[in-house]
């Protein structure tokens, strides 16, 4: 018999609703809930041991899956079965794990994993905007100890009205596109893309979303007390020890802000803690270390955070000297790399980018093949972050999920100012060579520069800027610093990227570490972040202006050629014959595709001789008499009754003697032979294919001439 689910109902601004159902589905995990919008339906699950884990960090595993079936597809390639995450998988993973993990206790550290599985999907709901509120109300629905509940939303801005959740058609017409994270109280996570929007529109975008996640965050509230699980779980919290908290903060204290003070470099700073952390460790027997090495760890990194935060907000300087509106050096370059067909290196303290940009045509295309979305990208960018960037050698296996996410935070900043009348797919590639804060903000400002460098011509450069914030909740000051360093991320309280051109924000990354953060704090944050931008662009600006006006000479040259459908057969050739000989002999790539009932024909190559050989054979396949068009032509036969005449390939017409001249012509080898070039007007092109020329027509008529002896010629 089936079981009695509990079921409630989330309505939007727009009146459209979101189904919440728990009772039914995968009863044994700790919290599961299907949620439902359209016909789509994913099916969100939480499980947690009872056991704390022997670590000093949540470790929490976000899963996102959409199945195959869910679209009534098969998966492609050789195993039919899904497996590793795709990267929109993983960008969906992020951004719900990246919302969830602050809201956790900071000393519960049991094995914790939540799975969103997409069951069903309709084409007009994005399934990545629901992810969230299926993470937050198998939660909520739990008896895991979470600080919530917590949702997400998709917010855009659709012809200057805001739009919760929108379907992918809506999307087209938007110029906010922006996933926020948030409890009843607080924002914690925002991620997007705009289309140069100023900063008080996009505060406008979270504040309205933030709506309708109060009102899905009280749905859940009242499902988990309706099944009797309003009361979390009690675990076995870390174990305290007031007597060593103190003696650490009292030795230790004061001489990291000493040191946080003076302004030392990466390297010389770490050594400066570890010093009075060794110092530390004198105070204490081996025996009283041994058995108090985690709390002294914890408290150790306790009083290293307070000392630089306080630092900072007494001395109004930060780690390496500068101000909190201040940017660390910048130097750039571009050219760098010779056979690359653009590249740049950016550098800003510490954090430096060698990035390329690689021209080519549609066969490069980044082809996606989702459950939810098939198609093909013609700019992407990859983001690598080798350990060497940090000084560190740790084993390689794969590309991250942070490299995923950096790489499609910078793509998402940069592509708005990609010209839709670019003719190439563009690669971009940001290798991180050095990486002290702020490494995908450094990927902006290269990649914009490589771009520039290959010729691209961008609508408007843009620069970007990773924000930070410390707050005293006791005193209630704060400091919001820019260009922040790893160590500021680390202890700081929220880490705001944000990219932008001259007119307006592009792209967006938002974590929030504190509760309640205040509307004027992220305005202001937004504005200081602005002033960044512009100084940073500035010295971009001042290792190149402009794009530069001819590619690179290792560079690909593009011509694309529209041509009849109907020949799009001729130019490829049996099994692709035709095609595959052009490239060879003229050293270029050709691509060939029907759009609106066009061939649309991509020719690419680094010779110019070859590329025009390659347009002369592709309009010689694809040539077309037009009815009125004068046309230098060669006689191929000579009749009693007129002369055929070839204007094209393979293309000839009747020259009727009547048309030659306008005076009378007895004999058609009088005025012409095989072989003469004659110019000839296309009169007609009857129902069988047939052309009607003229000769006469170019000349002018006797009358016009009236008493000239003079004979008449052909120009040309």
């Amino acid at each position: 018999m089936k079981p009695e689910g509990i079921r409630r109902t989330i309505q939007l601004p727009d009146g459209r609703e979101i189904t919440l159902e728990t009772g039914i589905l995968a009863k044994q995990s700790h919290g599961s809930v299907t949620v439902r919008m359209g016909n789509t339906v994913l099916l969100g699950t939480a499980v947690s041991n009872y056991e704390q884990a022997d670590l000093d960090f949540l470790p929490l595993t976000v899963d996102y899956r959409e199945k195959f079936a869910a679209a009534g597809r098969v998966p492609g390639g050789f195993f039919k079965r899904e497996g590793r995450p795709s990267d929109a998988e993983i960008l969906v993973m992020r951004l719900v794990d990246r919302a969830l993990r602050p809201l956790f206790p900071k000393d519960y550290h049991a094995e914790t994993q939540v799975m969103i599985q997409l069951m069903s999907h309709d084409v007009n709901v994005q399934p990545d905007s629901l992810a969230g509120l299926a993470a937050g109300a198998a939660i909520a629905l739990s008896d895991l100890p979470m600080e919530g509940p917590m949702s997400e939303v998709r917010v855009a801005r659709i012809n200057g009205e805001f739009m919760i959740n929108p379907s992918e058609a809506d999307m087209e017409n938007a110029d906010i596109d922006l996933m926020i994270g948030g409890t009843k109280e607080s924002i914690v996570m925002v991620e997007g893309e705009m289309k140069e929007v100023s900063e008080e529109e996009m505060a406008d975008a979270i504040m309205f979303a933030h709506e309708t996640i109060r009102n899905m965050c009280e749905v859940m509230e009242e499902m988990s007390a309706a099944i009797g699980k309003s009361e979390k779980r009690t675990y076995e919290p870390e174990a305290e020890d007031e007597a060593l908290r103190s003696k650490i903060a009292d030795f230790a204290y004061s001489k990291v802000y000493e040191v946080a003070k003076q302004a030392l470099p990466k390297h010389d700073r770490s050594a400066g803690f570890s010093e009075i952390k060794e110092a530390l460790k004198a105070e204490f027997t081996p025996e009283e270390l041994e058995e108090n090495g985690k709390l002294f760890g914890k408290y150790w990194k306790e009083t290293e955070k307070k000392a630089v935060r306080d630092m900072v907000l007494n001395e109004g300087i930060r780690l390496d000297g500068r101000k909190t509106d201040e940017i660390r050096p910048i130097w750039s370059e571009i050219d760098y790399l010779p056979s690359a067909h653009g590249s740049a290196l950016f550098t800003r303290g510490e954090t430096q980018s060698l990035t390329t940009a690689t021209l080519g045509t549609k066969l490069d295309e980044n082809r996606i093949d989702n459950v939810t979305f098939q198609g093909s990208e013609r700019f992407y960018l990859h983001y690598n972050f080798p350990p060497f960037s940090t000084g560190e050698a740790r084993p390689l296996r794969g590309t991250s999920r942070r490299e995923v996410g950096h790489g499609n935070l910078a793509q998402r900043a940069l592509e708005p100012m990609i010209p839709v009348d670019n003719p190439y797919t563009v690669r971009l590639v940001s290798e991180i060579l050095e990486s002290n804060g702020s490494s995908s903000m450094a990927t902006v400002c290269a990649g914009t520069m490589a771009l520039m460098d290959a010729g691209i011509k961008i609508i408007r450069p843009v620069s970007g800027i990773a924000m930070g914030l410390i707050t005293d909740s006791e005193t209630g000051k704060y400091a919001v610093l820019s260009d922040i360093l790893g160590d500021e991320d680390f202890l700081g309280d929220m880490d705001f990227k944000v990219t932008g051109t001259t007119e307006g924000i592009t792209a967006c990354q938002m974590d929030i570490k504190i509760k309640g953060l205040d509307s004027e704090i992220l305005v202001n944050a937004l504005k200081q972040a602005k002033a960044g931008r512009a100084h940073i662009l500035d010295k971009m600006l001042e290792t190149i202006s402009e794009t530069r006006t001819e590619l690179k000479p290792n560079a690909p040259k593009i011509i694309i050629l529209e041509i009849n459908k109907d020949y799009i057969g001729a130019v490829i050739g049996p099994g692709g014959k035709i095609i595959q000989g052009m490239q060879e002999e003229t050293g270029t790539t050709i691509t060939i595709e029907e759009v609106e009932n066009r061939g649309i024909v991509e020719i690419l190559g680094i010779d110019q001789n070859g590329i025009d050989d390659a347009v002369a054979r592709i309009k010689g396949i694809c040539w077309e008499p037009v009815v009125g068009d004068v046309y230098l032509g060669t006689v191929k036969a000579i009749q009693p009754y007129g002369a055929f005449v070839e204007i094209g390939p393979k293309t000839d017409g009747l020259l009727h003697i009547s048309e030659i001249d306008w005076k009378r012509i007895t004999n058609v080898e009088e005025v012409l032979k095989e072989g003469d070039q004659v110019k000839v007007k296309l009169l007609e092109i009857d129902d069988r294919g047939k052309m009607r020329l003229s000769r006469k027509v170019l000349f002018p008529k006797p009358e016009e001439n009236a008493g000239s002896d003079k004979p008449k010629t052909e120009e040309g």
